[in-house]
């Protein structure tokens, strides 16, 4: 593996930059010099305000360039590289959501499928220095072997998600076996945070308590065999994409995958108490959810636990923010942003 340091004289190009991970991710690069080029087609799935928050906090930045675009159009996917000859390509945009994608499943495979395609052909054409792109921890299925590891099977998506991450997975080791694109796949396990998505859990059960409406808990209300989660703050997830930036896999066939979770997953009960507390103490008064107990949804698993073993090997990091700290940044900001006191 060939190891430097991030250089601000690169040009970065991230897809889904108005997405949760790719907002951070560009302002990580941004407030270090990088010139970043962000596509988005900013599509309605959730709340496209906080799409628009975000942009508008990155377009601050004189070395920001917003392009509209959506990576399933692969003539406009080819100009831009073609125009921009970025160095370094993170590829974030993507359809997500594991149930959703049971409802809507055309939409995944224009974006997760034809889209990475098309990414995948321009770093083809116009070759980069690195291609990293988002996986998932869907892939892993009902595995029950824990903690997941990177070398554990994962043919048997129990999702559509999943699948259209797993085949991202296994094109672009097809692309660098074929064309010598250095690529490196991130599984994210359950990424939340402030300005985060709000079709997740944790932000849906937020907006769900100032509703005054009760949450919907698909574990059956057993306590004892609880789903549980590998919670990774945002921070995390964009401190590891920046260490592995200049991580380069110089292999025979140069793609790597890698876990990117917090390695100590939590009782699906035990965040909602922890959630409760956290936001009790940014009101400054006690809340309670009102809860509604139903079966697990098709697709759903059981459990994520990531192992960060290979990620520590590689460029000695593992994601350590708590379950508590991670939520009371998001309450902290949930509340101060939509004026909750």
């Amino acid at each position: 593996m060939s190891e430097e340091s991030i250089t601000s004289n690169k040009t970065y190009l991230v897809t889904g930059a108005a997405g949760f991970i790719g907002y951070y991710l560009s302002k990580k690069l941004l407030k270090q010099g990088c010139t970043v080029l962000g596509i988005d087609n900013l599509n309605e799935y959730y709340d496209v305000n906080i799409k628009y928050t975000r942009l508008e906090r990155l377009a601050s930045y004189e070395n920001f360039t917003f392009i509209k675009k959506d990576i399933a159009e692969k003539e406009e996917i080819i100009k831009i590289f073609r125009e921009h000859r970025p160095h370094i390509v993170i590829n974030l945009a993507a359809q997500a959501g594991v149930r959703y994608s049971i409802e809507n499943p055309d939409v995944y495979i224009q974006s997760n499928i034809i889209g990475f395609y098309n990414v995948l052909e321009a770093c083809r054409y116009f070759p980069v220095e690195h291609l990293i792109y988002a996986s998932s921890s869907s892939v892993y299925g009902t595995n029950e072997k824990v903690p997941f590891e990177e070398t554990d099977f994962v043919d048997h998506p129990v999702s559509l998600y999943a699948s259209t991450k797993r085949a991202n997975e296994l094109t672009a080791y097809t692309y660098s076996h074929l064309y010598g694109i250095p690529s490196t796949g991130l599984r994210f396990f359950t990424v939340y945070g402030p300005l985060g998505r709000p079709d997740m859990a944790y932000y849906s059960f937020t907006d769900k308590l100032f509703d005054e409406e009760p949450i919907k808990i698909f574990n059956n209300g057993d306590f004892e065999n609880d789903l549980y989660r590998d919670f990774t703050y945002i921070d995390d997830i964009v401190g590891g994409i920046e260490k592995l930036i200049p991580h380069i896999p110089t292999g025979e066939v140069s793609h790597e995958i890698y876990n990117i979770g917090n390695n100590e997953p939590v009782k699906l009960m035990d965040f909602i108490w922890t959630l409760e507390k956290v936001l009790s103490k940014s009101l400054g008064k006690k809340k309670s959810f009102q809860k509604q107990y139903e079966p697990i949804k098709p697709g759903d698993v059981p459990a994520t636990y990531a192992s960060t073993d290979r990620l520590f090997e590689a460029i000695g990091y593992r994601p350590n923010t708590s379950i508590e700290e991670g939520l009371q940044k998001f309450t902290d900001w949930y509340v101060q942003y939509y004026n909750k006191k």
